[in-house]
């Protein structure tokens, strides 16, 4: 018989009866029931019932035995009492009467419980990994990561694709978020840089003439840590396609995508049909360029309806240039007491309040309530009612000002609506495709900048860059699904002259991207054709089918909210002799 096992803790059936058997795996739980023993040994793929009675040559080292304790189990296997048959197990019909034990691996008392649903704080979590992963949700949850991306690569194979791998280690790039620079010992004072992403290798992968490539990507960013996020690092579904159009890499992509959340969206909706909203559009529906299509509720613009109105405040704003009045529907929201708790949450995101108008029946007639109702009068809150499609027991709120200062919390009032309404279709994966991205936007002292990706390609083409910046649009586009952003993408910019101009723009000179960007820009010199692809995210994709809020939940070993790894103790000093060699010298930091 092998050392460990012959069988795995999900093997076992009642046709297994009379066999001799030897298991290994973890000590689940043990239950003592008046002189019989039950030990719930656990491994990878399930969960088999060994029993001991005081015949058993083994009953008193049995009783030894404490939770998560590595254990190695002989015996024979045994059809359990008709009425003692667990049918939630697929071993629920045996039981094995051990007949001897080795420990192979004590465990200490647990710093937190495996078995059960306790929440336990993450901090605990995250130091004790390796515990927390032996619970039946996470092994769950990394099975699924791994039978996702397993999908993934079947997938882009059978759509023509081949994957190739590029660098861990290379050169810093504008790529929108902070670089982690990785300092050279051979080269002192100069730094390599984990890639954010495989961008410009991918691109000339297609210079090379590859035609069709993908890899599963690792990205490093020093970012801020969201509950969406990792902190350090994070995998995508990387690829590039030569001679296309943006039409052509949405085909691709689509069947992909859809297949995965098929394939792994526990019998929730797919949805058929994934739209193209530009990002103005978005914004405006939605107040966010990854809107959450499961909610019925779209944004208008009301403006006209307030100008000159006896409501002051918002007739007054509107004399100012570029401001407007949006409203967010709220159907079967028309109750004051519903009102009043948007009100209160409007408050609490830091606004003094919403706007709102709901409408009632009184008298046998339909009646507009409301502070803003009152000072409007009937013949607009009418007109209002009839833009945005409202009846009896309807509710809008109302926002105004400069659309860029409130489209956030629109955004959010617009979710939280929605939620508070039952109006999300939880069973539901909705895609919509966002196109049409600006390539530029001003920074918070007011200079252009990149807005998305540097190297796509602007509409238009070069012509189009002797216009106002902030009016070009790029072929850039966002994949969202129920209300987060899966993947991004763009058709490139291959041609040397529209890249130096759109640089130009942006504030980098024709030496600065020769300096930066000096292995593309060369290549693109000698035949460069028309290429695209995009990147979607894995950690994210598998968050959303594992119905997790957290993405930490969907990796195996993430870092904390403060990008720390406290398993491991990361990050963590370096000792004299490694920055001496790295020429390196720490400045300290004044912690007043």
């Amino acid at each position: 018989m092998h050392a460990y096992r012959s069988h795995t803790c999900a093997d076992l059936r009642a046709a297994n009866v009379g066999d001799t058997v030897r298991l290994s795996g973890w000590v689940h739980r043990v239950r003592d029931h008046g002189g019989v023993l039950f030990v719930d040994l656990r491994d990878h793929y399930g969960l088999t019932q060994v029993v001991a009675d005081g015949d058993s040559p083994v009953f008193a080292e049995i009783e030894k035995l404490r939770s998560e304790w590595c254990i190695r189990i002989d015996g024979k296997v045994l059809a359990r009492d008709e009425s003692l048959v667990n049918p939630k197990l697929p071993t629920g019909e045996i039981e094995v009467y051990a007949s001897a034990i080795e420990v192979l691996g004590a465990a200490r008392e647990l710093p937190l419980p495996v078995f059960g649903d306790q929440d336990y704080p993450e901090e605990t979590r995250l130091r004790y990994r390796y515990l927390d992963l032996r619970r039946e949700a996470m092994q769950n949850n990394m099975k699924l990561r791994a039978d996702v991306v397993a999908s993934m690569r079947r997938r882009m194979w059978d759509s023509g694709f081949r994957e190739y791998q590029t660098p861990v280690i290379t050169a810093s790039s504008p790529e929108g978020a902070r670089d982690f620079l990785v300092p050279s010992r051979l080269h002192p004072g100069k730094f390599y840089a984990l890639p954010q992403a495989p961008q410009q290798f991918k691109q000339l992968i297609m210079v090379s003439g590859f035609d069709r490539y993908f890899q599963i990507a690792p990205c490093f960013r020093d970012e801020d840590p969201r509950a969406d996020r990792s902190p350090t690092d994070f995998y995508q579904l990387d690829m590039e396609m030569s001679f296309v159009t943006q039409d052509d890499v949405f085909a691709t992509i689509e069947p992909v995508l859809s297949g995965i959340f098929h394939e792994f969206g526990a019998g929730r909706v797919v949805d058929a049909d994934w739209p193209r909203i530009p990002y103005a559009e978005a914004l405006l529906k939605y107040g966010t360029d990854k809107p959450d299509l499961r909610n019925p509720i779209e944004m208008q613009d009301v403006s006209d309806h307030f100008r000159g109105s006896g409501f002051k405040i918002f007739a007054k704003l509107l004399e100012q240039e570029g401001t407007e009045i949006r409203a967010i529907p709220a159907p079967t929201g028309g109750s004051r007491r519903f009102c009043d708790r948007m009100n209160a949450y409007a408050q609490k995101e830091g606004l003094p309040g919403m706007g709102y108008i709901f409408w009632r029946e009184s008298e046998g007639a339909m009646e507009a309530a409301g502070p803003l109702a009152k000072a409007l009068g009937p013949e607009r809150t009418e007109a209002i009612r009839a833009q945005l499609g409202l009846g009896t027991g309807d509710a809008a709120f109302f926002l105004g000002g400069h659309a860029a200062e409130f489209e956030g919390f629109a955004g959010r009032a617009r979710s939280e609506i929605g939620q508070e309404l039952g109006l999300i279709d939880e069973n539901r994966f909705a895609f919509a495709w966002i196109v049409d991205f600006p390539m530029y936007e001003k920074d918070a002292e007011g200079r252009i900048d990149f807005s998305h990706n540097p190297f796509s390609m602007p509409k238009g083409g070069l012509e189009a860059l002797s216009g106002d910046p902030l009016a070009i649009t790029g072929y850039q586009y966002d994949l969202a699904c129920n209300g987060y952003e899966v993947l991004s993408g763009a058709i490139r910019n291959h041609r040397p002259e529209i890249m130096f101009r759109a640089f130009e723009i942006a504030g980098y000179g024709a030496d600065e991207v020769r300096a930066r960007f000096g292995g593309m820009v060369n290549a693109f010199q000698y035949g460069a054709p028309p290429h695209g692809g995009c990147a979607a995210g894995i950690d994210r994709i598998v968050m959303l089918l594992a119905d997790e809020e957290n993405i930490r939940e969907v990796i195996m070993f993430p870092m904390n909210q403060r990008a720390e790894d406290l398993m491991m103790n990361a990050p963590s000093e370096a000792g004299a002799e490694q920055l001496m060699e790295l020429g390196l010298r720490l400045i300290p930091q004044d912690k007043g």
